[in-house]
């Protein structure tokens, strides 16, 4: 059972970063959270994502958990105020959840759990590079990388105190680097790996909204980003598998 009240801006900054990656989830709640972690199709990519209570107005649940269409749920965006207070309400046996606000009242289906793909492993690698910076600077250099190359270099440089991003394409090149003036935080350990951008941009579009974007980095291995959202109530991780380059 869940019956909680959102607001809209939450809502939304929450669907949107699961349909960065997926199209279905489970949706887990509990007395305290809800929270989902879900691989895409490709098994490339992860997120995990957690809402506590605190991030709504009102909130009240028992442990269970649904099959969401993530895609459905983005349908009702259309009608929704800025300010508007979403209801959501799911009566535990029930094959529907019901999303109410401003007057309207959707009932969307949901999807059969066992039909979903089983909720990854968080994974146990250890990364030993970190690097936090702003949010929307990281989307600019992706979408700007995206220009000349579909991948793009990560890499933090100790020497230099320096963390650099760039991408090289056949005949044009573009790279940032980021000053250690510039950079919220960094341990400053060496990492340099190689990423899809088409996965980036779709999850950079979603960090362009946080203030702090941390990232941690290996050499040739995944990067995990991490950040806030509802005014730190709610905690999203995307991982991202590298791509190694042949020799």
């Amino acid at each position: 059972m869940l019956k909680a009240t959102i607001s809209a801006d939450i809502f939304k900054d929450t669907v949107d970063a699961l349909s960065a990656l997926v199209t279905e989830c489970r949706l887990h709640f509990s007395e305290t959270e809800i929270w989902a972690r879900a691989v895409d199709t490709a098994n490339v990519a992860m997120i995990l994502l957690s809402l506590k209570k605190e991030a709504f107005s009102q909130f009240e649940a028992t442990t269970g958990e649904i099959g969401l269409d993530i895609a459905k749920l983005k349908n009702t965006y259309s009608m929704m105020g800025k300010a508007s207070e979403i209801r959501l309400e799911h009566l535990e046996g029930a094959n529907k959840i019901d999303v109410t606000f401003e007057g309207y009242h959707y009932s969307i289906t949901l999807l059969d759990s066992n039909t979903i793909k089983k909720d990854p492993n968080a994974p146990g690698i250890q990364l030993p590079g970190q690097v936090t910076i702003s949010g929307s600077e990281l989307y600019n250099v992706i979408k700007s990388a995206s220009i000349v190359s579909d991948k793009i270099w990560f890499a933090i440089e100790p020497e230099n105190k320096e963390f650099a991003l760039y991408a090289e394409g056949d005949s044009d090149n573009i790279r940032r680097v980021f000053s250690a003036g510039e950079i919220i935080a960094s341990n400053w350990e060496p990492a340099r790996s190689l990423f899809s951008i088409d996965y980036l941009k779709d999850m950079g579009k979603v960090m362009s909204h946080a203030e702090k974007v941390t990232i941690d980095l290996g050499v040739d291995h995944p990067v995990k980003f991490s950040f806030e959202i509802a005014g730190g109530s709610g905690q999203v991780e995307y991982l991202l598998a590298p791509r190694i380059e042949a020799d």
